[in-house]
């Protein structure tokens, strides 16, 4: 039986008490399974599939939901050369937010999506080094071709070859006073905001203007989360949380750990284009958040009901009850490679 919109403002109050302000993100590729291609139908089916889980921390819980549109982005930019890349990030945002708004309105949750814009850098460094994927996956002569054909720059990923644009550091929501005025209203709505980092833009001589670039979800999610005062961020994946040795026949996932215990082995450095930025993004909002307690998780998005109890996923904190990490009392297991721009897994 599915629940209604009566059920789920029902349930949200009834653990007011206990209730947290959270910020979850989820990525682009989350609406396009593995092997299947970037359609509405299909982006809707996965939708529809990923919707409950959200829906369930959002009973309980002040839910703020963004996502990644690296697939979703890529693909408009192929359709519309011409178009920047800011307005392709509203583009995208209209597009997932109608798409994940259909979605939680079918199990009874009222839905809010807002085209975000978030303000950048114009002189980041990362303007001169472009590092974020989008679109879809080449062979390597295909990529060269294309590169060539089309002043790309194109980099490896995995066993294929993708796009990359600029991703800068995001510095400032200006919807912000909105979503705080959603998330605080009695309507009790989930609000979908930042979607692909949200539009970039910069300030040029006072005015806004769009910047070619796609911001990294989880960072805007992370500074989203500080500017709401969250007591958690949440990034979902399809593959876990943080893993040791991955692939190897010893590899082990971690249950909780410290942001210095993560620097210091350098977690993520084998794989920025997927797991890296996950987890620079949860360091930052626990190291930089003004709530002592603030915690991150890295989790599969199907686990995400069981975030809080800590039974998946890998758990962030500054202080973890002793020492600086905790690991899962599971066997040795051998993790599923990481997807395109999947975040999936960390070896140290």
């Amino acid at each position: 039986m599915r629940p209604t919109l009566h059920a789920f403002t029902a349930a949200r109050r009834f653990s007011a008490s206990s209730s947290q302000r959270i910020v979850v993100a989820v990525g682009g590729n989350a609406l396009q399974r593995r092997g299947e291609r970037l359609t509405i139908e299909n982006q809707l089916k996965a939708a529809k599939d990923m919707a409950p889980a959200i829906a369930s921390l959002a009973k309980e819980h002040e839910v703020v939901l963004t996502h990644g549109n690296g697939p979703q982005v890529g693909e408009l930019a192929l359709e519309r050369s011409c178009a920047p890349f800011d307005v392709l990030g509203a583009e995208s945002q209209g597009q997932i937010g109608y798409i994940l708004a259909r979605a939680f309105q079918s199990i009874g949750v009222d839905t809010v999506p807002i085209v975000t814009q978030t303000l950048v850098d114009a002189a980041d460094p990362a303007f001169n080094t472009p590092t974020k994927f989008v679109g879809p996956v080449y062979g390597a002569k295909e990529a060269e071709a294309l590169a060539k054909q089309l002043d790309w720059t194109v980099k490896q990923d995995g066993e294929y070859y993708r796009r990359v644009v600029p991703s800068p550091r995001p510095h400032e929501i200006l919807q912000l006073g909105a979503v705080r005025a959603l998330l605080e209203s009695p309507a009790n709505v989930l609000v979908v905001a930042c979607g692909g980092g949200g539009a970039p833009v910069s300030r040029v001589f006072g005015d806004i203007v769009g910047v070619e670039a796609v911001i990294d979800k989880d960072m805007t999610g992370a500074l989203m989360g500080r500017s709401l005062g969250a007591n958690g961020l949440i990034i979902l994946t399809d593959g876990g949380g943080i893993w040791e040795n991955f692939g190897k026949p010893n590899a082990r996932e971690m249950k909780r750990v410290t942001p210095a215990y993560l620097t210091g082995v350098k977690a993520g450095a084998k794989f920025p284009g997927s797991m890296g930025p996950k987890i620079t993004a949860a360091i930052d909002f626990v190291v930089n958040s003004e709530r002592p307690d603030a915690w991150a998780a890295i989790a599969d998005l199907k686990d995400a009901a069981k975030v809080f109890t800590n039974e998946e996923g890998t758990m962030i904190s500054k202080d973890i009850g002793g020492g600086d990490v905790i690991w899962h009392a599971r066997p040795p297991s051998d993790p599923t490679p990481p997807a395109e721009d999947g975040p999936d897994a960390v070896a140290k």
